[in-house]
């Protein structure tokens, strides 16, 4: 018989409870795993740092900002470049080098960046306003350096002066207190320089004339000539690739001189593919004449090129004095040939001479002109 009570629930066997052994097992594991992998990292640590690999990376994607880069300049091979001759006669070219003005600070070289695109792809371009008539049905359109050309009137007999300020864009201030002076002058923008279309189309509206500034190898071996610079030595292919990436740097200008380059303008075979290139875009040369013996100028009447030669540097000594007897020179040189052509730089002293001597040229029997009014009238005359 049962005695368990109605209604009653037997109570279940109770399960075994875990045994505490267990837990201190699990406990230890965790901590010896912790042990080895700080071990390990300290081991890690002091291992010699592994060589960087030497595996060149190509960028995937080249991206045109604004500002275009400036790619580094490449020196050409040593052995190809003639030894600097000690009696070669180099005239002025210390006038050609980028200096600050006194007390100043220098200006910020270019900044270095990745090797330049192709130049289709780096060039940045404005729609510069033309300055001369578009042609007429059926006529073939002008070459750029008529296209863009200011405007002279014809010579009267008065003697004609044409002022090319160069090394513009570098110096944003100085480079747009120039282009406030009165005109016409011939503003030379050096082709490294940053925000050329811009700058070029404040000095189309001031009513300049517009010329590239392009950089050629020096005789000095201590002064650099900037980025994409023509120098002796380098093969055609790649004195071409530099020369093209300079004038894709902005639109609007009627030609090049040479900034320094009394090595490379003295070597007729360098200068020679840079003439063909200049034919064949329709644009003049100006010779700044940085060494007496420059083949620019006979290479560029020899090849078709229109061209001129500077007779005068203002600025050699940054002084208010000697740019005012630069000057005087000027007009000297005008009224015994008819004409001259002086370069000067964006100095304060040079930019206040001009100020206080332009205004004076009317009255003195002299005309303003751009350097394209000048060329026309040598071509002529030729």
């Amino acid at each position: 018989m049962d005695d368990t009570p109605p209604n009653t629930t037997i109570p279940r066997r109770r399960l075994a409870a875990p045994r505490r052994g267990h837990g201190k097992v699990w406990l230890g594991l965790g901590l010896a795993a912790w042990v080895l992998g700080a071990v390990g990292w300290a081991l890690w640590l002091t291992l010699p740092e592994r060589p960087a690999s030497t595996a060149v990376t190509w960028p995937s994607r080249i991206t045109v900002t604004r500002y275009p880069v400036v790619p580094p300049q490449a020196s050409p091979p040593p052995g190809n470049a003639a030894p600097q001759a000690a009696h070669e006669p180099v005239v002025e070219e210390s006038a050609e080098m980028t200096r600050p003005d006194p007390g100043s600070a220098a200006p910020p070289p270019p900044a270095s960046a990745p090797p330049a695109p192709p130049p289709e792809i780096a060039a940045v371009t404005v729609a510069a306003p033309a300055l001369a008539p578009p042609a007429k049905p059926g006529k073939a359109a002008p070459p750029p350096w008529l296209r863009f050309a200011v405007h002279a009137p014809p010579p009267h007999g008065r003697p004609r002066i044409a002022i090319v300020i160069d090394d513009l864009g570098l110096d944003r201030k100085r480079t747009e207190r120039t282009i406030t002076l009165p005109g016409p002058l011939t503003l030379s923008f050096l082709a490294y320089a940053n925000d050329l279309p811009h700058l070029g189309a404040e000095g189309h509206r001031a009513g300049h004339e517009l010329m590239l500034h392009v950089p050629m190898e020096p005789m000095s071996r201590r002064e650099d000539m900037g980025p994409n610079g023509l120098a002796v030595g380098l093969g055609r292919d790649e004195l071409l690739r530099r020369l093209r990436w300079d004038l894709a740097r902005f639109d609007g200008y009627v030609g090049i001189n040479n900034h320094m380059g009394s090595r490379f303008t003295s070597d007729a075979q360098s200068l020679l593919p840079v003439m063909e290139e200049l034919k064949q875009r329709g644009l003049l040369f100006l010779d700044s004449r940085t060494i007496s013996n420059s083949a620019g100028l006979m290479l560029a009447k020899q090849v078709g090129v229109p061209s001129a030669a500077r007779d005068v540097f203002l600025d050699n000594e940054v002084d208010g004095e000697a740019i005012a007897a630069q000057l005087a020179e000027t007009e000297a040189i005008a009224r015994r040939h008819g004409s001259a052509i002086a370069i000067g730089h964006p100095h304060d002293a040079t930019i206040d001479e001009l100020q206080r001597w332009l205004p004076t040229l009317p009255r003195k029997g002299f005309e303003l002109v751009p350097v394209s009014a000048l060329v026309r009238e040598a071509g002529a005359a030729r």
